[in-house]
């Protein structure tokens, strides 16, 4: 396992968040997706010019820029 920005994640790569880093605002919106210390993911996808990034979260998948991933530590998770 190792610790990594988001946006440094390859698609099917399985991880758990380390922090969220981001204030105010964009802090509260990423943490309300469902972003929080703890919570495992994948990464499903990424568009063609690797922005957006779609990542599977609890069963349902949600989308994040790559300048708002740039705010989220993770820890991978090695299979």
């Amino acid at each position: 396992m190792r610790t990594v920005n988001l946006r440094e994640m390859a698609k099917d790569q399985k991880a758990r968040v380390v922090s969220v880093d981001a204030e105010g605002e964009l802090g509260r919106r990423i943490r309300d997706m469902g972003l929080l210390p703890g919570i495992e993911f994948s990464v499903a996808g990424r568009a063609p010019l690797k922005d957006p990034v779609a990542l599977r979260v609890k069963g349902y998948t949600l989308t994040l820029r790559n300048n708002e991933a740039d705010y989220i530590t993770v820890q991978t998770m090695e299979e």
